[in-house]
């Protein structure tokens, strides 16, 4: 039997923070500005491993990527580092 958990949502403009605690990134949302990019998901803060890396094209519209099963685990922090991109991020 699975699991379920409440699902949050946390967008960015620019470099952050998704969530301070442990958590699964189930789905991101990415606008990529007039330039290529790249949307980077790093565990344990901007000096934190790298677990997911999307580049992103120069023609600024939205994209979806879904992450299958339960979702992407960050164990201690999932942070987000961007370049000419912004993005909203499902998690829990």
């Amino acid at each position: 039997m699975t699991m379920l958990s409440d699902v949050n949502v946390k967008s960015l403009a620019a470099s952050g923070s998704i969530n301070g605690t442990r958590t699964r990134v189930k789905g991101i949302v990415i606008t990529p500005a007039a330039t290529a990019g790249s949307v980077v998901l790093k565990d344990g803060g901007a000096g934190g491993a790298t677990v997911l890396t999307i580049v992103t094209v120069a023609n600024g519209q939205s994209f979806n990527v879904l992450i299958p099963g339960n979702g992407v685990l960050f164990s201690i922090t999932a942070y987000a580092t961007l370049v000419n991109a912004s993005v909203t991020v499902f998690y829990g």
